[in-house]
C-alpha cells in the first residue's frame, strides 16, 4: 500500500465555518487523503470556567464552529464521501458542559412552550485525564465527584446540503451535520451522500463523551486533535448518513418529531439490508424488527436524530458493504499509525 497524502489544517480565528453550504472550501483534497485537523469546541473556546455563561460569552448563532469545508476532487452529486475516524484526541485537559435556558430535553423550549420558568444557566467544567482516558464530573451543589471513561466522538460531520440550501451547523439532516451520535467514534466510517461538486466536507463539535440522547443539550464539549481518512465512492448514492464499524452497519434519520427520525433510520436500514442480502424488503423488515438496535443520538437539536444498527455477522448471505471501503480505510489507518 502506498503512503497516503497527508493534509494538516488548523483554522485561524476567522477561518471557521458556521454553516453547511454557502462557504468556500479552505482547500481541495484528493480521495485517499489523510486529514490531520484541529477542531474547536461548540462554544468556540469561550466557556473556560464556571462563571463563563454561554449567554454572556457566546453570540448566537455563532456556535458549533466547523473545521472546513474541504473540496474532495471528483466528488459529484450521486457519489458518496467516506470519512473514517483514525483518531480523536482531546487537545485540552478540561471540557465544558452547561444548561441553557429554553434548550434541552427536560425543560420548556421555544417549540415546547409552557409557562414554567426556564432552567437556570449553569456551567460544569470537567477535568480530562488524557493519559488515563477519564472524564471527572464535579457536582456544583455538593462535593460529589465521579470518573467516567472517556469516549471521544464528533457531534458534527457533514457535507453541503442539496437544493442550494445553507444550514446552520447546529442542525442535523440528510447532509449530516449536528447528529450528536456517540457512534461517531474512532474506528467508524461515516458515509455522506454528495449534493454539490466537491461535497464540501466539514467537521467539528468534539465531545470527550456524551450519553445517548444528549439530554441536557450539551455534552462534555472539548477541542479535538482529529485524524480522518477520506475516500470517494463514485456512483454510490447515500440518501441519509450511514455508518460502518467492524461489527455493525448503521443508518441515521434526523427530523422532528422523534418517531419520524426513528422511521427514517429504520426504513433506510431496511433498504440497505435489502440491497446487501438480496432479500425482499418485507423479509428485511421482518428480520430487522427482531435484530435491530435503536440508540438515540439527540433529542434536543433543531432536528432529532435516531440511529438504527445491526450486526454485520447476522446478515444472511450478505455481500461486500460499500465496496469494502471501511476495511480498506482501516488498513490505511493502521499504516498511518
Amino acid at each position: 500500500m502506498s503512503d497516503p497524502r497527508v493534509v494538516r489544517f488548523r483554522p485561524e480565528a476567522g477561518q471557521y465555518a458556521w454553516t453547511f453550504g454557502g462557504v468556500p472550501p479552505v482547500t481541495r483534497i484528493q480521495p485517499g487523503t489523510i486529514l490531520e485537523l484541529w477542531t474547536e469546541d461548540c462554544f468556540a473556546g469561550r466557556v473556560r470556567g464556571k462563571d463563563d455563561l454561554v449567554s454572556q460569552v457566546c453570540e448566537f448563532p455563532f456556535l458549533n464552529p466547523q473545521t472546513g469545508p474541504f473540496h474532495v476532487e471528483g466528488a459529484e452529486p450521486g457519489d458518496t464521501i467516506a470519512v473514517h475516524f483514525v483518531s480523536i484526541e482531546p487537545s485540552r485537559d478540561w471540557a465544558a458542559s452547561t444548561t441553557v435556558p429554553l434548550f434541552g430535553a427536560l425543560t420548556s423550549t421555544h417549540l415546547t412552550a409552557t409557562l414554567q420558568d426556564p432552567l437556570p444557566e449553569v456551567v460544569w467544567i470537567w477535568e480530562l485525564d488524557r493519559s488515563a482516558q477519564l472524564c471527572r464530573f464535579s457536582a456544583r451543589d455538593s462535593e460529589a465527584t465521579a470518573d467516567l471513561p472517556m469516549n471521544p466522538m464528533h457531534g458534527t460531520v457533514g457535507v453541503a446540503p442539496a437544493n442550494l440550501e445553507v444550514r446552520s451547523a447546529l442542525v442535523p439532516d440528510a447532509f449530516g451535520g449536528n447528529m450528536d451520535t456517540p457512534e461517531m467514534r474512532v474506528g467508524v466510517t461515516c458515509y455522506l451522500g454528495v449534493n454539490v461538486p466537491g461535497g464540501l466536507l466539514s467537521i467539528g463539535d468534539g465531545h470527550a463523551r456524551q450519553g445517548e440522547g444528549e439530554t441536557c443539550g450539551v455534552a462534555v464539549e472539548c477541542a479535538m486533535e482529529t485524524v480522518l481518512a477520506v475516500e470517494l465512492l463514485k456512483g454510490a448514492a447515500t440518501p441519509w448518513p450511514r455508518l460502518e464499524s467492524d461489527t455493525h452497519i448503521m443508518s441515521t434519520g434526523s427530523v422532528r418529531p422523534l418517531e419520524d427520525a426513528f422511521r427514517i433510520a429504520q426504513a433506510d436500514l431496511v433498504q440497505w439490508v435489502t440491497k446487501l442480502t438480496g432479500m425482499s424488503a418485507l423479509d428485511s423488515y421482518q428480520f430487522l424488527s427482531q435484530a435491530v438496535e435503536a440508540p438515540l443520538a439527540n433529542v434536543v437539536d433543531t432536528n432529532y436524530t435516531s440511529v438504527a444498527k445491526v450486526r454485520k455477522d447476522w446478515l444472511p448471505g450478505r455481500t461486500e458493504v460499500m465496496r469494502g471501503v471501511h476495511d480498506h480505510l482501516c488498513d490505511v489507518a493502521r499504516s498511518y499509525r
